[in-house]
């Protein structure tokens, strides 16, 4: 069994709806929904929008490869009306968004997809709420719990 992290946002239609609805999908098409943060709303990052978001995190224990994870996100976000991804920095407004953040301590990149997510920790809007589930967390590359990581001194990190 996997313990996987997910951040969760969406800035267009009814966007407590458009939650509630993901994490219903997450359970169905991934495992097990132990923990959901509060919600938390924020301003669009990477791209101005008149939309504030609602973002929050959930921890799900699945079975499911990373792999297997991130397609069935990707289905989830298909089947609720999002066309489009965010691709080379250019964001969109979007009905959901669902990031795969952490699959236990996993380290891994490939051109499909690279664990930990690498621009969490740039973005207090995952890391709020990720925090809040998962405060003593280590992370896997950082070897330090997500707590005890301040977001503002990690801006420019990459790995």
């Amino acid at each position: 069994m996997a313990i996987v992290y997910l951040g969760l946002g969406t800035n267009l239609g009814d966007k407590t709806a458009n939650l509630h609805t993901a994490v219903h999908q997450i359970e169905e098409k991934i495992g097990n929904v132990v923990s959901l943060s509060s919600i938390y709303e924020t301003a669009p990052w990477g791209f101005d929008s008149e939309n504030s978001f609602l973002n929050a995190a959930v921890r799900v224990e699945t079975t499911l490869s990373p792999q297997e994870v991130l397609h069935r996100t990707q289905e989830i976000e298909r089947s609720m009306g999002r066309t489009q991804k965010s691709e080379q920095g250019v964001y969109h407004d979007r009905v959901i968004d669902i990031d795969l953040l952490l699959y236990n301590k996993v380290v891994m990149h490939t051109s499909e997809l690279v664990l930990p997510h690498p621009l969490m920790l740039q973005r207090e809007f995952v890391m709020k709420p990720l925090v809040e589930i998962a405060p003593d967390v280590v992370h896997p590359v950082l070897g330090k719990k997500l707590g005890e990581i301040d977001v503002r001194v990690c801006l420019n990190l990459q790995w």
